[in-house]
């Protein structure tokens, strides 16, 4: 090999050490009218329980109609996620889940979630290429709410979600590339 074909190797290499752009990166993206888990809980907060109707939703940024990021409840699963406890009397329970308990089959729930997760990998380009040491930072928010409702209006709503994701993840391979062919040797001599 050369001299200049050498020094050009040995150019790139160091170049891509410490290049995190060459890293990989990723997204999850619920498409979502909301920009923020704050934005999406006040817009939950403005549903209001026998005075909103299904089609003010749309308006508010749950639209059960168009589909997208809702799933329908059933009202078996109602009722098993409302009212768990067959002990608890009916007067005990919120107003909107007695409503919905009488109304049977008339009443139908659905769930929306919305999300926003940003997955980006930190460090040295070498060392995670070859699977020795991987760095991932991951940010975000989710968020999901449930309404119930019959006789097209809302009953009953509730909310819940994680308003600030931070993780991170650390991954050390001290045989890099080769990890996993020991983790499989491994694997069959405990066999």
């Amino acid at each position: 090999m050369t001299t200049a074909r050498l020094s050009t190797l040995l150019a790139a290499a160091a170049l891509l050490a410490g290049c995190s752009s060459m890293l990989p990166r990723g997204t999850t993206d619920m498409p979502s009218p909301f920009r923020s888990f704050a934005e999406a809980q006040a817009a939950a907060e403005r549903i209001a329980p026998f005075r909103t109707r299904v089609d003010d939703l749309q308006s508010l940024g749950f639209d059960p109609k168009e589909g997208r990021n809702v799933t329908q409840i059933p009202y078996p699963d109602i009722v098993a996620r409302l009212a768990p406890y067959p002990g608890v009397s009916l007067d005990a329970l919120d107003p909107g889940i007695r409503a919905c308990i009488v109304a049977r089959s008339g009443c139908r729930a659905y769930v929306f979630r919305f999300e926003r997760i940003d997955r980006k990998r930190e460090g040295g380009f070498w060392a995670d290429f070859l699977n020795v040491r991987r760095v991932t930072n991951t940010t975000g928010w989710w968020f999901e709410t449930l309404v119930v409702v019959s006789d097209d209006v809302v009953l009953f709503r509730n909310h819940s979600g994680e308003p600030r994701i931070e993780k991170v993840e650390r991954q050390t391979n001290p045989l890099g590339p080769f990890q996993p062919a020991g983790e499989g040797a491994g694997a069959a001599l405990l066999r």
